[in-house]
């Protein structure tokens, strides 16, 4: 009878943190939706909300470390339940990052609303479509420990890359040929950079993941595809 109370209380504490892990998900996930809503809206409301409830982020990573320290000292898991225990303590700190970038673009949209729109802010709401779909995948498969999915947002994330590379491109374009464009697509630049790191951490979340499942790590080479570092665009002549 002790030993079911016992084990029954063990489970209760990982589905806590289980549980914790998926509310900062829902909640990372709100704030890069609300953060890209206030730049494309041009919402000041929406803005100041976002920066607001950065602090839950906060307070739920604190939360989950605690129940995974306390889960390692009183329970002395092995083997599986201390992988997960491990993942679910490293994906609370990247979720709490994800979302201090939806903060950052919240902040951004609010100088790029005193400024004239520009036309391919488009770009950016693409961009935090597919960031957003990885990390519903990633939070999947660390629920239903599946290493397929994982991999597959592993390698989904060229397409974010190749996006930023584009609008990157674009904006340096418009600074040179309008150099009262500077500001507000340098806060573009900002915000783009913002939802590429996103991609990169949700890939993070994945091999935390594929190790979660399989034991083993992935010893492969990170799809990359952003240019970005290497773009260099020629000023018209005459400037």
């Amino acid at each position: 009878m002790v030993h079911r109370h016992t084990v029954s209380s063990y489970d209760e504490d990982l589905n806590h943190l289980r549980g914790l892990i998926t509310r900062m998900a829902g909640l990372a996930d709100m704030q890069l939706s609300d953060g890209v809503s206030a730049l494309i809206k041009r919402n000041d409301d929406i803005a100041r909300q976002v920066i607001a409830a950065d602090k839950a982020l906060d307070i739920m990573e604190n939360e989950a470390e605690q129940a995974a320290i306390e889960l390692i000292a009183l329970r002395s898991p092995m083997a599986d339940d201390l992988r997960e225990i491990v993942s679910a303590l490293k994906i609370s700190s990247i979720l709490e990052r994800i979302g201090d970038y939806g903060k950052n673009i919240a902040k951004r949209s609010l100088v790029l609303n005193q400024s004239e729109p520009i036309k391919t802010a488009v770009i950016i709401p693409q961009m935090a479509a597919h960031a957003k779909t990885m990390l519903k995948d990633a939070l999947d498969a660390f629920i239903d420990r599946d290493s397929d999915k994982a991999m597959m947002v592993w390698q989904s994330d060229k397409a974010i890359d190749g996006l930023n590379s584009s609008l990157f491109r674009e904006l340096l374009t418009y600074m040179m040929e309008n150099p009262r464009l500077i500001t507000p697509c340098t806060h573009l630049l900002f915000v783009s950079k913002n939802i590429e790191r996103i991609g990169d951490h949700v890939t993070n979340i994945a091999e935390i993941v594929y190790y979660l499942v399989t034991g083993n790590r992935l010893d492969q080479d990170r799809p990359k595809s952003d240019e970005s570092a290497t773009i260099s665009v020629t000023p018209p002549i005459g400037r």
